[in-house]
This record gives C-alpha cells, sequence and structure tokens, in this order.
C-alpha cells in the first residue's frame, strides 16, 4: 500500500513508540474506528483541548479522502491506519488502496476562483492542524505529526 520510507520529523523508530497497525475497510462508517481508538489514546497523556480537536479533524479529513478520492468508494479496498501516540507527539499514517495523487496540484481552496468548489479543504485543514504533514511517493498515504506543545522532557 506505501513504502516504508519515513522521515525522522513525521515517524522516528528509535525515539517513537512502535506504530500500530489497523486497516478498515473503505466507508465513512467504519472510518470512525480509527479515530476512536486514537483519540482515547491521545486524551491519557493529557494533550490540550485545542490539540485533541485538530488532531480528530485532521484525521477524519485524512480517512474521508481516503474513502472518497483515494478508494472512490469502493467496499472491496482499503484503509490502513498506522500510528503511535506518545506524551510527546502523536505520528498518523492514513494509506489507502488508491492511484494516489500529487498535492502540490490541488488548486488553493482558498482562491476566488476555488471558492465554490468543494474539494481542497480537507488538505488545508490537515496542514493547518497538524505539525508535520507529508506524503508517500505514490500519493496515496498521507503522513501526520502532531507534536504535544504541554511535553516537557
Amino acid at each position: 500500500m506505501s513504502d516504508e520510507r519515513t522521515s525522522p520529523d513525521i515517524y522516528d523508530p528509535a525515539t517513537d513508540p512502535p506504530l500500530t497497525d489497523l486497516v478498515v475497510c473503505s466507508d465513512l462508517v467504519a472510518a470512525k474506528q480509527p479515530e476512536e481508538v486514537i483519540i482515547s489514546q491521545i486524551e491519557q497523556f493529557g494533550y490540550s483541548e485545542d490539540a485533541v480537536f485538530g488532531i480528530k479533524l485532521a484525521l477524519e479529513e485524512a480517512m474521508t479522502n481516503a474513502v472518497r478520492h483515494g478508494n472512490r468508494h469502493d467496499a472491496s479496498k482499503r484503509i490502513r491506519v498506522r500510528y503511535a501516540v506518545s506524551p510527546r507527539r502523536v505520528i498518523i499514517f492514513v494509506a489507502d488502496e488508491g492511484a494516489g495523487f500529487c498535492p502540490e496540484e490541488v488548486p488553493d481552496p482558498t482562491a476566488p476562483e476555488n471558492i465554490e468548489r468543494p474539494n481542497g479543504r480537507g488538505i488545508m485543514l490537515i496542514n493547518a492542524y497538524m505539525t508535520r504533514v507529508s506524503y508517500n511517493a505514490a500519493g496515496n498515504e498521507v503522513r501526520m505529526m502532531k507534536a504535544n506543545e504541554r511535553w516537557a522532557p
């Protein structure tokens, strides 16, 4: 589904906990399951309400994009979510089985000519709420990291 290369600013196996792997069917209802699991873990580590809100929103957008745009509502396809939660940061990878896309080619949803268009806002929100965002080379996996502003070593 995706290559295994990661950027240390998103995930560093030397310092981050191992990634937990979840696979769900490509359905908007099933896409909520990882959110519930991940958000409950984040809340246990004392992330701020604003951080929890932002992570939840970014994950919802990533999952919705995977179902709608990546897998094109194909129920035979799956979404793979890999994540790690620690007091320091949250790492979430969401991969679909679609052909992928080039994030740089998505039109700016805030540009006057795109205000009425329904696409592109999810990516904008993910970038706004997460500390770091990247994509695999195929463009079918978003990699997100949110630093915990309350964390002190």
